[in-house]
């Protein structure tokens, strides 16, 4: 009789651990978050700088954590801040790194003539259930594989936030939607302003949900054009010696005065007038 007393009373013990913790204490880390990770590594996605400090491994509680995070300060070269600064792994930074450069900063300059220098961290690294929903999934924050972001902030101190510029003035309702269209495809999920829990800010991770990997976006902007693509300059040939092959020339923002969406004061931004460190001028190295 005391025995069975005994087992009942250590099967109340264990629900109530597993109720405490939460039944994902108790799973395995999926494989591929680790391969991920190295693999991003060794092809030197993203890598150790003045603006991204490898810090310790992040070790649970339970299946939480990442072997081998960033403390991201500033993205693209460092030139676009973080603040506060964002624990992420590899993948996702570079994800970022990548997102920055192709499409959000095309994006500034066609919409407001001036680049991004900022985003404002929603969330990184924090072990979680999605939306915070008792008995739901782990969050990819719970990965270091996700970021949210409440605002971008221009190079003259402007903010652009989510919760005001989404129904806000023209040439941010342009910006956000073009900034949000871009997303989906670098990031398996993007979710943002009419989802559930996402009207303040801009979620992005890359989360496999399925064997396709097939990407989660909403909202889907529509009739939303594309911003302007960087494109090379034609290199001068006069200024190499005889026989010395040209490098890759750097690259200038273009933009089309065709594009409907956008609302900056100019056709085209001078060469100029792009700030220290956004252009990369190879011949420089």
């Amino acid at each position: 009789m005391s025995l069975r007393i005994a087992s009942r009373i250590a099967a109340i013990a264990l629900a109530g651990l597993v109720a405490s913790c939460g039944a994902f204490d108790f799973e395995q880390r999926e494989p591929w978050r680790d391969a991920a990770e190295l693999q991003c590594l060794r092809a030197g996605g993203f890598t150790r700088s003045a603006s991204a400090e490898m810090i310790g491994t992040i070790d649970g509680p339970g299946t939480c954590g990442l072997e081998h995070p960033f403390k991201v300060s500033a993205l693209a070269d460092g030139s676009v801040a973080v603040e506060p600064a964002a624990r992420l792994g590899c993948p996702v930074a570079a994800a970022l790194n990548r997102w920055m450069t192709e499409s959000v900063q095309p994006a500034a300059y066609a919409n407001f003539g001036q680049p991004i220098v900022g985003i404002k961290n929603a969330a990184s690294y924090g072990c979680r259930t999605r939306n915070n929903k008792r008995g739901e999934k782990l969050s990819e924050h719970s990965f270091g594989n996700a970021l949210d972001i409440r605002a971008f902030v221009l190079a003259n101190g402007r903010e652009i936030s989510v919760t005001r510029g989404w129904n806000g003035a023209p040439d941010e309702r342009a910006f956000l939607r073009q900034v949000i269209g871009s997303a989906c495809g670098p990031f398996r999920t993007v979710l943002g302003p009419g989802v559930a829990y996402h009207d303040d800010h801009i979620h992005l991770d890359l989360a496999r949900h399925n064997s396709r990997w097939t990407s989660y976006c909403r909202p889907r902007p529509t009739n939303v054009p594309a911003a302007p693509q960087m494109i090379p300059q034609q290199p001068s040939y006069d200024a190499y010696p005889r026989g010395y092959p040209p490098q890759q020339p750097a690259l200038e923002p273009y933009y089309s005065p065709d594009v409907p969406m956008s609302y900056a004061d100019h056709d085209h931004l001078p060469t100029g007038s792009v700030p220290d460190g956004f252009l990369h001028d190879p011949m420089d190295e």
